[in-house]
């Protein structure tokens, strides 16, 4: 996760950091001395962290002396949006990234959001993608695109596609045990886009694979028929993977951000009308995609919504800190307006 630190003093809020890697000693060493700096300006009334006990953010918020407030991974980045741009009404966010533990202690990525400032209520998600080998599967896009086989009741293909990885012949009884987990997570739907499409089966650093997606998308289109809106309001996209099953990279890049994007924006318009609000905020390392953004967006604003991002922040993990602080400020002060005179949070 890619840190940074946020203060909020009544409608001022100041973020700072550079959104390092905290597994990197240096770097961990430069977030708590920029903690230090916080605290030392005066000392916050709420400090907001994520919900995972087993973030070294998290335990270093768990030693400053201060109450803390536990605030779901998506819910910030959508709050970091709120905070932006003063959003005080509720809005539908969308955050599409590659993982934050969900309030079910799930791994969630690809959230529908009904937020109104300190609360959050998850409207769905997209439809869960078994994650073999857990984390590293962030790394090998091969993994996810197994999982999407192994959805698509294709396992039987997993070990001749990809009889040059290592464990390919054993992916698929992973898959069906019990104890491995599935994921809702955008991040880990690029990759698994990426894998069918033989684009890329090892990457050097998350989200290179998507990146390289993104660069062969030049004439995106829609696949009739590619996506459904589940009952329980999840967004299943298997129609639009067994398409990509059997597709070059640079035609299957274009159906996929085109059928994305439509599918995203058919979910969000829908969850807008069912909950009566116009305003939509999207967050997420995802949305770092300017070809999915710009699509998605336009189709949005096409609909009659008001549309907002991340401005003066990435939409990745660095704006995260300033929507923990935010909504620690809201819970401070119960939905009542921040003044300048009030409790200090940060994150």
């Amino acid at each position: 996760m890619k840190a940074t630190v946020a203060r909020i003093d009544g409608n001022l809020a100041i973020v700072d950091g550079d959104g390092e890697n905290l597994d990197e000693p240096a770097a961990l060493r430069r977030h708590g001395l920029r903690i230090d700096a916080v605290i030392a300006e005066g000392k916050p009334s709420l400090i907001g962290h994520d919900l995972h006990p087993d973030f070294i953010s998290t335990r270093i918020a768990d030693d400053c002396g201060v109450p803390g407030l536990g605030v779901q991974h998506h819910h910030a980045h959508l709050a970091a949006v709120a905070a932006e741009h003063g959003l005080m009404d509720p809005f539908i966010g969308l955050a599409l990234d590659g993982f934050g533990m969900g309030t079910d202690g799930g791994s969630w990525g690809g959230e529908l959001m009904a937020v109104e400032r300190s609360a959050m209520r998850r409207l769905g998600y997209l439809n869960p993608l078994p994650l073999p080998g857990g984390d590293a599967a962030a790394r090998a896009p091969w993994r996810m695109a197994a999982a999407a086989l192994f959805d698509l009741g294709r396992a039987g293909e997993i070990d001749q596609r990809f009889a040059g990885q290592p464990g390919a012949d054993l992916l698929a009884a992973v898959m069906q045990s019990k104890t491995c987990r599935r994921t809702s997570s955008a991040g880990r739907l690029f990759d698994a886009a990426c894998g069918l499409l033989g684009l890329r089966l090892q990457a050097d650093f998350e989200g290179q694979a998507p990146m390289e997606l993104e660069a062969l998308a030049d004439a995106p289109r829609v696949l009739d028929r590619g996506w459904r809106i589940t009952e329980d309001n999840r967004l299943d996209l298997r129609p639009l993977l067994q398409a990509l099953s059997d597709m070059q990279p640079g035609p299957g890049a274009n159906l996929f951000h085109g059928t994305l994007a439509a599918a995203l924006a058919d979910w969000v318009i829908a969850a807008a009308k069912k909950n009566g609000v116009n305003t939509v905020a999207l967050s997420g390392g995802c949305f770092l995609n300017k070809v999915l953004k710009g699509i998605l967006s336009g189709r949005l604003q096409d609909a009659g919504l008001h549309v907002y991002g991340n401005r003066l922040l990435s939409p990745g993990d660095s704006c995260v800190s300033l929507g923990q602080a935010w909504v620690a400020a809201w819970s401070l002060k119960g939905h009542e307006s921040i003044d300048r005179e009030g409790p200090t949070p940060c994150a």
